[in-house]
């Protein structure tokens, strides 16, 4: 995990390779990492994430997300989703209202991040 601070926010980006953090013990290990860094928004890259997270009715999302938002610590999701959005109506329909939102953003690269940092 790194730092970077981009405009006046400071994000934890994870690295692509490692356990997935949608375990149970990926979680405490990420909840533990935020702990004390004054981190204002995770980035984590899909490879991370289960796969199973990319099916809503599995709540892996929901469970996953929910934890991070109780901790007040809103995340990006880096990476390429296009398939899995492609076949889940409702999996589309979750990636645009969470990016209306402030809490839980898709963003297809780290730049691209970046770029909504600094807007």
């Amino acid at each position: 995990m790194r730092l970077e601070e981009i405009a006046e926010h400071r994000v934890m980006v994870l690295p692509e390779i490692g356990e997935y953090v949608t375990t149970p013990d990926g979680m405490a290990e990420l909840i533990g990492s935020l702990w004390g860094q004054s981190v204002t928004l995770v980035a984590i890259p899909r490879e991370r994430l289960d796969p199973e997270f990319f099916r809503l009715a599995s709540g892996v999302a929901g469970e996953f997300l929910q934890k991070l938002v109780n901790y007040r610590t809103p995340v990006a999701i880096i990476g390429d989703i296009t398939a899995e959005v492609s076949a889940s109506a409702p999996l589309h329909d979750f990636v645009w209202e969470s990016n209306r939102g402030t809490q839980v953003w898709f963003e297809p690269s780290l730049d691209a991040l970046r770029e909504r940092l600094r807007a």
